[in-house]
C-alpha cells in the first residue's frame, strides 16, 4: 500500500485509535511501566486527542482508577506537554458545563480528577483553591460533598504547598458547619469526618501512592489553568486528516521515540559491538520492539482482511516467524473484538477456526477465558457483552471445550455485578444459538454442581435458580429445581422424624 495515500492514512488511524483505547483501559497500579512504554510507541503527537478522549472517558467509567490514570498523564505530559494542557483543558470544559447543569456524576469524575493531576504536578495547586472556593461560595449540599471529597484527594498536596490556602478552606468549612446553611445533617458528618482526617494529617491518603510516583519533579511540566478560562477543547485533533507530510512526520515520531525509549542509545552500542564481534556471534534482543511489531501486525492483518478465512491464513503466516506467541494472538483478537461499537460474528468464526486448527489455540482461549472472567470488573457493560458473545460462540461451536464454564461459580458471594452481566449474555446467547433443549443436554454432559449449578448449600442453589429465572433461562434449571425440591422434602422429612423421635422419648418417660 502507498503509505501516503490516504486510504493507508485512515488505516493506521484507525488502528493508532484502538491501540491508544486498547492501552488507556488495560492500564492498572501493577502493569502502569509496561504498559507506559507501549503508549511512548504509538504516535502521540497524531493521537494527543484520542489519548486524551479515552482517558477521560476511562476515568468517568472507572473512578476508582483515577489515580493510575493521572500518573500516565504525568509521564507522558513530561515528554509531551501538550497531552497535558489538552487534557487539563477539556477536564475544566466539562467541569464548566457539569456545574451549570448541576451534573453531579460528571462533576465527581471531574473534580476527582483534577485533584490527581494536582497530586502529579501536571497543574498548578491554585486551580484546586479555585475550585474549592467556587464550591463553598454558595453552598449546597451537593457542593459541599463534592468539595469534601476534593479534599480528601488533594489534601496532602494542599498541606504541604499551601497551608494557609487550607486553612482558609478549612475556616470556611467551620462556617458551614456552625451555622448550617440548610445543610443536611448527612454532610455535616463529612465535614466533622474531614477535620478528624485533617487532625491526622490525611493518613491514608497521600498525594501520590509509591507505585505511582513515576516522574521526579524537576521533569514535569506544570500547567497554569484557570476555572474561568474560556477553553477551546480542540476537538479537531479526535478526528481523521489527511496529512500530506504523513511519511516524514512517521519517520520524525520513530525518531523521536527511540529518544525517548532509549532504542537510540542501544542502537548505538549495538554498532559499536559490531565493530568488534563478528555477525554471526552477535546475538540482538529486543523483545520489547519485536512485541510491539507483532502487535501492530496482527492488528492491521485483522481489520484490513476481507473475511476471517483470509485473515486466519494471514495470522498464520505471521506466527510463523513468532513462535510461542499465541497468548498474544488471543489476545489481540478478544481487544479488537471488544472495541467494535457491536458484537462482530467475524471474530467468533475467526477465533473458532484457529481452535480447529491447533489444540494449543483452544488451551489460550481457555485461559483468555480464565483471565477475562477474573477482571471482568474492569469492563463496561458493551464490551462485557461483546466477549460474552464470543465465547458464546465457540462454546456453541464446542470450538472451546465447556470444562471452563466450571470456573464461574454462581453465588450471591462468588459473583458481582459486572460477572453476573457477563453470564447473562453467556447463556442468553448460547441459547439463542442452540436452543434451550440442546443446552440443557450439552449441560448435563458435564457436572457443574459446584459452579453454575451450585448444590452445596440451599441458599446457593435457590440464588442459582432465581438467577436464571430472572434472565429469562428458567428452563436450564429444571434439574436443579427438581433437586432443590427434594433436598427440601428431605429436610422436612428429617425434622418430623427428629420430632416423632422427640415425642415417642417424651411420651416414655412419661409412662416410666
Amino acid at each position: 500500500m502507498d503509505q501516503g495515500s490516504d486510504e493507508y492514512q485512515r488505516l493506521t488511524w484507525d488502528a493508532l485509535t484502538k491501540s491508544i483505547t486498547r492501552l488507556v483501559n488495560k492500564v492498572n497500579a501493577d502493569n502502569i511501566k509496561n504498559i507506559i512504554p507501549e503508549l511512548f510507541a504509538e504516535n502521540l503527537i497524531r493521537g494527543r486527542g484520542l489519548f486524551c478522549r479515552s482517558c477521560i472517558n476511562s476515568q468517568a467509567a472507572f473512578p476508582s482508577f483515577t489515580d493510575v490514570y493521572a500518573a500516565v498523564v504525568a509521564v507522558l505530559n513530561t515528554k509531551f506537554p501538550e497531552i497535558g494542557i489538552v487534557l487539563l483543558r477539556r477536564l475544566i470544559l466539562q467541569f464548566q458545563i457539569a456545574y451549570k447543569h448541576n451534573d453531579k456524576p460528571k462533576l465527581v469524575a471531574t473534580v476527582k480528577f483534577i485533584a490527581h493531576l494536582a497530586n502529579q504536578n501536571v497543574v498548578n495547586e491554585l486551580i484546586a483553591l479555585e475550585l474549592l472556593t467556587l464550591l463553598l461560595e454558595k453552598p449546597t449540599n451537593d457542593s459541599v460533598e463534592l468539595a469534601v471529597g476534593f479534599v480528601t484527594e488533594c489534601g496532602s498536596l494542599l498541606l504541604e504547598v499551601s497551608p494557609h490556602g487550607l486553612h482558609g478552606v478549612f475556616e470556611r468549612f467551620h462556617g458551614i458547619l456552625h451555622k448550617g446553611e440548610e445543610i443536611d445533617n448527612r454532610v455535616l458528618f463529612l465535614i466533622e469526618d474531614l477535620f478528624e482526617l485533617r487532625i491526622a494529617k490525611f493518613e491514608g491518603y497521600p498525594a501520590i501512592c509509591p507505585e505511582l510516583d513515576l516522574v521526579e519533579k524537576e521533569d514535569q511540566w506544570t500547567h497554569v489553568l484557570s476555572l474561568a478560562d474560556k477553553i477551546d477543547p480542540q476537538i479537531a485533533v479526535d478526528i481523521f486528516k489527511p496529512d500530506p507530510d504523513f511519511v516524514e512526520n512517521e519517520i520524525f515520531y520513530e525518531e523521536l521515540k527511540k529518544d525517548i525509549l532509549g532504542e537510540k542509545e542501544k542502537e548505538e552500542e549495538d554498532d559499536q559491538e559490531l565493530e568488534s564481534e563478528s555477525e554471526s556471534d552477535l546475538i540482538k534482543d529486543e523483545p520489547e520492539t519485536n512485541l510491539m511489531n507483532l502487535r501492530r501486525s496482527i492488528y492491521l492483518t485483522i481489520m484490513s482482511s476481507v473475511d476471517f478465512e483470509e485473515t486466519g491464513q494471514k495470522l498464520l503466516k505471521i506466527l510463523k516467524t513468532a513462535p510461542g506467541q499465541e497468548m498474544e494472538l488471543c489476545t489481540m483478537l478478544l481487544e479488537c473484538c471488544s472495541n467494535e461499537t457491536t458484537y462482530l460474528r467475524y471474530y467468533g468464526l475467526l477465533g473458532q477456526r484457529f481452535c480447529t486448527i491447533n489444540e494449543v489455540y483452544r488451551d489460550t482461549f481457555k485461559k483468555c477465558f480464565v483471565q477475562q472472567y477474573s477482571t471482568i470488573q474492569q469492563l463496561e457493560t458493551n464490551k462485557i457483552r461483546k466477549l460474552a458473545m464470543f465465547f458464546a460462540h465457540l462454546l456453541a461451536t464446542n470450538a472451546l471445550t465447556w470444562h471452563v464454564l466450571a470456573y464461574i461459580r454462581l453465588t450471591k458471594e462468588d459473583t458481582t455485578s459486572s460477572s453476573r452481566i457477563f453470564i447473562k449474555f453467556l447463556f442468553k446467547d448460547l441459547s439463542e444459538q442452540l436452543g434451550i433443549r440442546l443446552l440443557n443436554e450439552r449441560l448435563s454432559k458435564d457436572s457443574f454442581d459446584k459452579s453454575i449449578f451450585p448444590k452445596d448449600n440451599p441458599i446457593n442453589t435457590r440464588f442459582a435458580i432465581n438467577y436464571f429465572t430472572s434472565i429469562g433461562l428458567d428452563g436450564i434449571t429444571e434439574n436443579l429445581r427438581d433437586y432443590y425440591t427434594n433436598m427440601q422434602r428431605l429436610v422436612i422429612q428429617q425434622q418430623n422424624s427428629h420430632v416423632e423421635s422427640e415425642s415417642a422419648g417424651s411420651k416414655k418417660r412419661r409412662i416410666n
